[in-house]
C-alpha cells in the first residue's frame, strides 16, 4: 500500500523575516549581517561536574563541558554552553538532535543525569560585522567590550526584554549567536531592525 502520509515541510520561527533581515544586512554596507540560523540541534544536559558522567560525556562528544562560569568549549560541529554549575545547553547542526541525545545518555551510562532535546524551544539570530556591538550595547546591560565579552563567552541576559542566551563566537568576525525563545523571536527581529536603522538607513 502506498505511503498517504502527508510531511508538512518544517517552518522556523523567522521564515516571514527572512528578506527583512537580508535587506538589512545588504543595506549596511558591511557595517552589519543579520540572519536566522534555523533548526539548531540544542540538548539541554544536567550532571555532576565531579562525577564520572561527566569526563564519559566528554569523551563521546569530543569536549570538555565547559565548569566556568559563561563559557563556551566548541569542536568540530558541537558547541557547550555553560548555563549553570551542573547545566549545559550542546549545540549542533540540525537534523542531530536523536542522535546527540542518545550518544550523552549512552556515554552517562547508569549515572545520573538529565538529557532533554529543547531544539525547539528557540531559534537562534546572527549578529556579525563591525558594528554588531554597538547594536547590541542599546538593548544589553552586559559589557560587551572583546576583554570582558570576547570570544569563548556566554551569558542569559536580557536583549531588548527578551530573554536571551548570547554567545561571542570563537572567531570575532563570526559574530554572536542569540538564541531567543520561538514565542519572542519576531518580537527580537522587530528590535534588531530598528537598532541597526542607523547603518541601514
Amino acid at each position: 500500500m502506498a505511503d498517504t502520509a502527508v510531511t508538512t515541510p518544517l517552518r522556523s520561527p523567522l521564515s516571514h523575516a527572512a528578506d527583512r533581515l537580508a535587506a538589512a544586512t545588504r543595506t549596511s554596507g558591511g557595517a552589519i549581517r543579520l540572519a536566522e540560523l534555523p533548526f539548531l540541534t540544542q540538548i539541554n544536559v544536567r550532571l555532576d561536574p565531579k562525577g564520572a558522567a561527566a569526563d564519559a560525556v566528554g569523551l563521546a562528544l569530543g569536549l570538555q563541558l565547559p565548569v566556568e562560569p559563561d563559557t563556551v568549549v566548541r569542536a568540530g560541529e558541537l558547541t557547550a554552553l555553560w548555563l549553570g554549575p551542573d547545566e549545559w545547553l550542546v549545540v549542533g547542526p540540525p537534523g542531530g538532535q536523536q542522535g546527540l541525545e542518545n550518544r550523552i545518555r549512552s556515554a552517562a551510562g547508569d549515572e545520573p543525569v538529565s538529557v532533554i532535546d529543547v531544539s525547539a524551544q528557540r531559534t537562534t539570530l546572527l549578529v556579525a560585522g563591525p558594528r554588531a556591538r554597538d547594536v547590541l550595547a542599546h538593548g544589553c546591560s552586559l559589557d560587551l567590550h572583546p576583554r570582558v565579552f570576547g570570544p569563548g563567552r556566554c551569558a542569559q541576559t536580557n536583549l531588548g526584554r527578551a530573554q536571551v542566551l548570547l554567545v561571542a563566537r570563537d572567531d570575532p568576525k563570526a559574530g554572536f549567536w542569540v538564541l531567543v525563545r520561538a514565542s519572542f523571536a519576531g518580537y527580537l527581529t522587530d528590535w534588531l531592525l530598528d537598532a541597526t536603522v542607523e547603518w541601514t538607513g
